[in-house]
């Protein structure tokens, strides 16, 4: 059972910035330094000014830049560029979008949840992370006491009925737009306790998977468990003992997964389907598993998968759900077994979201790109629900949420 609840936010000036169009970010983990220098110069209120003090993000900077980033987060709250919600309230936010010629609209809601570990089976990860460390994260949290991003979550709801539950919600004027790399997005404020009850009732029957933000949300425990006393204790009402979901239902039609393809550098075409002759066979588009790209031909191949068996025996200890993924049989089978050939390391895969990335990135790797099916909404939930963890780069949920609607203090 999960336990969700409307809260305060921290938020931008709404009646100072109807559009915070100049003022919101991508996630700080697919921003470089001239990215973050960009979005500045649109505007030196940029939330990327706090949620970005070290570049790049994949260790602690020094303690000066997160000193900085907590005297920029209250020199804006003192000057009025940031507010806090006068009362607890949940946000429904929508993100409109293009896909291949198709405009789309994710619905979603912005709440806090309460924190639980993965063991009880509450939220659940759904794929396997690089090793990286926390500190960064962590380190940001405790000088501004503030989580500045959500975490994204999935949830299951076939009958649309929380979505149904915020329709009225969504039928008023937005309290904030803003637009960002081409995406739309909208944010309504419900501070109506029984829109508030309506919705904490019907989430608490669920699960919630984690789609982005494993880490975020590994650190947000490690905050807790470092408070003193009962600030620091499982089930307690310090703000600490919840964290900022963006949610959204896995059956809306606008919830979509795009797949994250691969580059094998410095590999030859020719010697990729030789290694792998025994696991797959050539077919037509529509059957395909999976497709391969020669920059240097410009020659793509369309590939089936003929001996899903060996996952059997390869990775017995997984779940059946996890051996039907594409991605397993593509990592267990054709990479770390067929391609490697016994060699002591494994081959070198390089991770891109896009077919036009991929396909550039092999041509300047002199390598071969792989280009992968979508996985299913369904194979994410029965892995998750299995207990197993989906291979690294399994999933790309498109649009990326932004940073700067809402956040969080954990004072």
């Amino acid at each position: 059972m999960i336990e969700v609840r409307p809260f305060r936010a921290l938020r931008y000036n709404f009646d100072r910035y109807p559009d915070i169009s100049a003022l919101i970010a991508p996630p700080y983990d697919v921003l470089d330094l001239s990215d973050k220098e960009a979005l500045l110069r649109r505007s030196d209120r940029n939330v990327v000014a706090v949620d970005l003090p070290h570049v790049p993000p994949k260790s602690a900077g020094p303690p000066e830049a997160y000193r900085r980033a907590a005297e920029t987060l209250r020199s804006w709250r003192s000057d009025g560029t940031l507010v806090c919600e006068p009362s607890p309230a949940m946000y429904a936010y929508h993100q409109e979008f293009m896909h291949e010629g198709r405009r789309y609209t994710r619905k979603m809601l912005i709440v806090t949840l309460r924190l639980s570990p993965f063991s009880e089976g509450n939220v659940l990860p759904h794929e396997e992370t690089f090793g990286g460390p926390k500190e960064d994260r962590l380190a940001l949290m405790k000088a501004t006491a503030c989580q500045l991003s959500p975490i994204f979550g999935l949830y299951s709801d076939p009958e649309g009925e929380v979505d149904a539950a915020l329709r009225p919600v969504t039928r008023s004027r937005p309290s904030v737009v803003g637009t960002l790399d081409g995406v739309d997005n909208r944010m309504w404020t419900t501070t109506d306790a029984g829109v508030h009850r309506a919705v904490s009732a019907l989430l608490s029957q669920k699960k919630v998977f984690i789609a982005d933000g494993h880490h975020r949300y590994g650190t947000a425990l490690l905050y807790r468990d470092g408070l003193s006393g009962d600030a620091g204790r499982p089930g307690g009402e310090h703000p600490a003992s919840f964290i900022m979901f963006v949610l959204a239902s896995m059956d809306d039609p606008g919830c979509l997964i795009l797949p994250y393809n691969r580059v094998l550098p410095g590999r030859a075409l020719a010697d990729v389907l030789s290694a792998w002759r025994s696991s797959t066979a050539t077919c037509g588009d529509a059957e395909a598993d999976l497709r391969l790209f020669d920059p240097q031909t410009q020659r793509t191949v369309a590939l089936k998968f003929t001996q899903r068996s060996r996952l059997d025996a390869l990775s017995p200890e997984k779940s059946p759900a996890w051996r039907k993924l594409d991605v397993a049989y593509l990592h267990r089978v054709l990479i770390d077994e067929d391609l490697r050939a016994g060699a002591a390391d494994l081959p070198k895969v390089a991770y891109v979201k896009s077919v036009e990335q991929a396909r550039d990135t092999a041509r300047a790797e002199r390598g071969v790109a792989l280009l992968l099916n979508a996985t299913p909404m369904s194979h994410l939930k029965a892995v998750s629900e299995a207990g197993d963890l989906m291979p690294q780069k399994s999933t790309f949920f498109a649009p990326k949420l932004v940073t700067g609607m809402t956040m969080y203090s954990l004072e």
